[in-house]
């Protein structure tokens, strides 16, 4: 017995006693040739993340260092060497507000990209939420309905820009005929009590976000109805939302339809047994299952929409061009396009990209912080 307690520990003195690095790397082989198979698929994986994603992500770091524009293109990566003096520019410019025009119109693209990211997801995930519970109940036609609901996905971004553009026309286009055919029947008591309600609320709120603009004088077409402009002026920035939101629309929906029916039913029985209303039953039974699914959405949608190409798509095609849209719909990916390539600022461009890649970082690392827990069902 104690010859056997003896060499069990002598085999785990050993065991425990660190190898050397020769054998350390033998074994390494070793594991790699015995699972040689399992690298073999994942090859093309990492050879795709390394030509798509790293090599291009690291050859940005370099050039935001660099001093390229038109002048030093043809050195490319032998670019003049700045170090940080592109970040600093930037920075700089937006906290101490000294920017050039450049660094103003990139600071004015990142608050309407937050607003356009904000509106959209409130917008996309309530309404998502509200066809996802319709979707969710027996009716006749409810698979032609659950297909038509992915129409809006199956559209290239470019394609629903050029459909609203049409629907958005200041003569002729769709909304301006349902408007003015509605105005028509509504009383003239009853337009300016909208506009009474609608002027406080917007002088409020021009106060309160006051580097937002919200001014009283856009719904001055309710005391005289005539042809809206929704692609110009502030009414742009409203067509960007709404065409961004039937757009982004099915993603949430079909989530959430999708956790809607593994929802145990026996729930929702036992709580109309015990006298639960509807409310209460969504509030303690179908929110509590579908929070994580929402906040997951939520997510996806803030880097889709903020930092995506899609948004990007919309806009360029729907206002049918990509050198400037304006202050009200420059969004921040619009305009880092068009500094870097219209004016040929490859390093700056590179700089600003960079910046935005850690914008989008810190921005879904205090998301998933923040909301952790509600991504995992109770």
């Amino acid at each position: 017995m104690d010859s056997r307690l003896m060499s069990l520990t002598k085999t785990l003195q050993q065991s425990m006693k660190p190898k050397a690095p020769r054998e350390r790397r033998r074994n390494i082989f070793r594991r790699i040739f015995q699972h040689r198979m399992a690298y073999v698929f994942i090859l093309p994986a990492v050879l795709a993340m390394l030509l798509i994603h790293i090599i291009p992500t690291v050859q940005a770091l370099y050039m935001s260092l660099l001093d390229l524009n038109v002048r030093t293109l043809l050195q490319y990566l032998r670019a003049p060497f700045v170090g940080f003096a592109h970040y600093e520019k930037i920075i700089g410019g937006i906290v101490l507000g000294t920017g050039d025009a450049n660094i103003k119109g990139l600071f004015q693209a990142l608050i309407n990209s937050f607003w356009f990211c904000l509106w959209l997801q409130i917008g996309t995930l309530g309404i998502g939420l509200i066809l996802a519970l319709l979707l969710n109940r027996k009716f006749w036609g409810r698979g032609l309905a659950r297909t038509l609901v992915l129409l809006p996905w199956v559209v290239p971004t470019f394609v629903v820009g050029i459909v609203f553009q049409f629907i958005w026309l200041q003569r002729g286009g769709l909304a301006n005929r349902f408007y003015l055919d509605f105005m028509t029947m509504v009383p003239d008591g009853f337009q300016t009590f909208l506009h009474t309600i609608l002027t406080w609320l917007l002088t409020g709120m021009d106060k309160i976000f006051w580097f937002w603009e919200f001014n009283p004088k856009t719904i001055a077409w309710l005391l005289n109805p005539k042809p809206i402009s929704w692609l110009i002026g502030p009414n742009a920035r409203t067509a960007l939302i709404i065409a961004g939101m039937w757009s982004g629309l099915p993603f949430p929906t079909v989530m959430l339809l999708a956790n809607l029916q593994v929802i145990p039913q026996d729930l929702y029985e036992a709580a109309s047994v015990d006298g639960a209303n509807g409310w209460q039953r969504f509030r303690y039974i179908t929110l509590p299952y579908l929070k994580p699914i929402m906040v997951i959405t939520t997510m996806f949608g803030i880097i889709y929409n903020f930092f995506g190409f899609g948004p990007y798509n919309i806009a360029t095609s729907m206002f049918n061009t990509a050198l400037d849209l304006g202050k009200h719909v420059n969004l921040l990916l619009i305009v880092i396009v068009r500094q870097t390539f219209n004016n040929q600022l490859y390093g700056y461009g590179a700089a600003a990209s960079v910046l935005m890649t850690l914008i989008a970082l810190v921005a879904i690392g205090l998301f998933y912080w923040l909301f952790r827990s509600s991504m995992i069902s109770e």
